[in-house]
């Protein structure tokens, strides 16, 4: 019970601070914005405006194309489950050792078994193809995404607000 108030709160903040600085759909999507940077340093000027401006909304992609990369990938979605899961059994049902038959069974013995059966089975998944997979697709979203679009009018008065 501690622990679903714990992640509630953490909800709430997150609430608070990320997706209150979550633009509009139409702002991010604005297709009168696009444009192709004239050079290098316009690019990399449009990048670095654009990552703090839709931050929240960049992060809100990463976090959708996480999702993703979980629901097409079932072994890793059963895999992480199982050792969830079992991570979880183990400390809520078998805190003491139990005896059955002339064996002891201890919790160090049953996250042995777990580890034994679930890393081998998480290995399969290939969380590594999907992690990086993961940072591939959601750089290259990010990435072209802040060097096409144009910033604002708002971004020539962030020189003079930070002045002041």
């Amino acid at each position: 019970m501690e622990a679903l108030t714990r992640v509630t709160d953490i909800v709430k903040r997150l609430k608070e601070t990320r997706l209150n600085a979550l633009r509009p759909p139409t702002e991010f999507f604005d297709f009168h914005r696009i444009s192709r940077p004239a050079d290098v340093n316009q690019a990399v000027s449009r990048i670095s405006y654009n990552t703090r401006y839709f931050s929240a909304n960049y992060m809100f992609i990463v976090a959708i194309l996480g999702v993703y990369a979980l629901l097409t990938s079932p072994l890793l979605l059963f895999s992480l489950a199982f050792l969830t899961g079992g991570f979880a059994a183990i400390n809520k049902f078998a805190p003491d050792p139990v005896q059955v038959g002339d064996h002891v069974i201890t919790q160090k013995s049953l996250y042995t078994g777990l580890f034994v059966i679930g890393i081998p089975l998480l290995w399969l998944s290939s969380p590594f193809m999907t992690f990086f997979w993961l940072v591939g697709a959601s750089s290259c979203l990010i990435l072209g995404h802040a060097c096409l679009i144009e910033p604002g009018i708002e971004s020539e008065y962030t020189s003079i607000q930070e002045s002041v």
